[in-house]
């Protein structure tokens, strides 16, 4: 068996083992999946008259029903956000319970561990999603994309979602305790209210509005808002949105590595 063949079939064993944990224990992704609902119905249904007026979208919808096109692919955001915090809990009670060391002492690939929690959140994340994607649908939400916009749009959500949630596994092996990975990451929940994914950036204040067009959420956003609803789709959100998934995610997948063969738990 060649040392790629071995980590791809230790990292299947450890997707395996984290997918049941999350099967075992529904109540987090409930939650995490819970927060987005709560956000899109809040935002639509209280504020979307105010906030959608001289709204038209492209297929020619206005207020309420433009907002609602407007404002999913921020919610959808908020959601990978969401379920990426759970990642860092998760790891850190690994880290903390004494398994990780029991793993060491193991002919286990040494990144199949944290490749195990990855792809275990991956999938809770986009299943978070179809929820969240279901419920704006059920509301009125109607995507005008085709096929290739789908792909492109499931495309780039799976390529940031994936960067952020290798940057949560190092949060969560970085944190001392579960209390403090479940803090750490906390920033990342915030930074989708501080892009395009509510308001439109020209409504904001100078410097918070700088701040909204040059942070990672914003290309993302826009990129999904162009594939799904037919809204303008630059180059440069296509391209921002790629280098920024690459370096957060390349980035925290090395800093991961480092931490994990570094740090030492007693177990």
């Amino acid at each position: 068996m060649t040392a790629l063949t071995r980590a791809v079939s230790d990292s299947r064993v450890m997707v395996r083992r984290n997918v049941r944990r999350l099967i075992r224990f529904p109540v987090l992704t409930v939650m995490l999946v819970g927060l987005p609902v709560v956000f899109l119905l809040l935002f639509v249904f209280v504020f979307g008259g105010q906030l959608g007026a001289g709204m038209v979208t492209p297929a020619g919808g206005t207020g309420r029903a433009a907002y609602l096109d407007y404002v999913v692919p921020g919610i959808v955001l908020v959601t990978v956000a969401s379920a990426v915090q759970g990642t860092a809990i998760v790891v850190a009670m690994d880290m903390t319970s004494g398994i990780i060391n029991r793993f060491r002492t193991m002919d286990i690939s040494r990144s199949a561990v944290l490749v195990g929690h990855v792809l275990a959140s991956l999938v809770q994340a986009l299943f978070s999603i179809a929820v969240v994607v279901a419920v704006a649908v059920a509301i009125g939400f109607r995507p005008s994309a085709d096929a290739v916009d789908w792909v492109c749009a499931v495309g780039v959500v799976v390529l940031f979602a994936t960067a952020l949630i290798w940057l949560s596994v190092y949060l969560g092996l970085a944190a001392q305790s579960v209390e403090t990975a479940s803090n750490t990451p906390m920033f990342l929940t915030l930074l989708p209210f501080l892009s395009t994914g509510f308001v439109p950036a020209d409504s904001l204040p100078p410097g918070l509005r700088q701040f909204a067009e040059h942070q990672p959420f914003t290309p993302v956003i826009e990129v999904l808002r162009g594939t799904l609803t037919g809204a303008p789709l630059s180059a440069s959100s296509v391209l921002a949105s790629i280098a920024w998934s690459a370096g957060i995610g390349g980035a925290a997948y090395l800093l991961a590595l480092r931490t994990y063969e570094r740090r030492r738990m007693p177990g």
